[in-house]
């Protein structure tokens, strides 16, 4: 699974980076041969202004089915990745079952 990362708005650091990582291979451990590669777009919409406006967009690109799009957005950007990740483990386990 090829893991694509990138940063909209604000540098990407390492733990942030790390952080993104960790979460996906978990959550997605279940599916991990059925997925081609993620796309992880995470962004500050308003930028320095503040506000509860960070935001983390997934493609799950699948081998023979189409993509899988997950977003969400809050004030802290940890939490709006491990909420994505839990959900594309759900939607993936969901995919997998049917």
């Amino acid at each position: 699974m090829r893991i694509d990362i990138q940063g909209r708005g604000f540098p990407l650091t390492a733990p942030l980076l790390d952080h993104t990582q960790r979460r996906l291979r978990f959550a997605l451990t279940r599916s991990g041969d059925r997925i081609k590669r993620v796309v992880i777009r995470l962004g500050d919409t308003n930028g320095p202004r503040g506000g509860a406006d960070k935001f983390c967009r997934m493609q799950v690109y699948l081998e023979h089915a189409a993509p899988v799009l997950i977003e969400d957005t809050g004030a802290d950007l940890y939490a709006v990745i491990d909420r994505v990740a839990e959900r594309a483990g759900r939607n993936l386990a969901k995919l997998a079952a049917a």
